[in-house]
């Protein structure tokens, strides 16, 4: 087992998964096009192929940008009242510009959270 000197702490952990990086090493790409995790990394050779987000990201997603158009969409029908096409020129591109910007960095997270807590292969560098 290793000393723990190698091992990210969990804010590094969740950063690393946020910008795509390897959850190990912190270099390598996690991602081999837009949301398809690699097999391995490509700078420390971490077996990524095992780690599966399944549809926590998705879901986790949808509760985010659920909570924050309903919100803001209430306010601005409360406040100014507007037509219903107004609300959909406004929450449309919203909701789809926040759904292509949180899945890579959730999905991201939940392979780093993956890699720390749920061993997918003998890597003696984990806690």
């Amino acid at each position: 087992m290793s000393d723990g000197a190698d091992v990210p702490s969990f804010k590094s952990l969740l950063w690393r998964g946020a910008r795509g990086r390897c959850p190990r090493c912190g270099e390598g790409t996690l991602f081999e096009g837009f949301l398809d995790v690699r097999d391995q990394c490509p700078a420390c050779g971490l077996g990524l192929g095992g780690h599966d987000a399944g549809d926590g990201p998705a879901v986790l997603a949808i509760f985010i940008l659920g909570f924050a158009v309903v919100g803001l969409a209430l306010f601005v029908e409360l406040t100014y009242g507007p037509p219903m096409w107004v609300h959909i020129v406004l929450w449309t591109p919203f909701v789809l510009g926040g759904t292509v910007g949180l899945l890579r960095p959730l999905k991201g997270i939940t392979v780093a959270l993956q890699y720390r807590f749920r061993s997918t292969e003998d890597d003696p560098a984990r806690p």
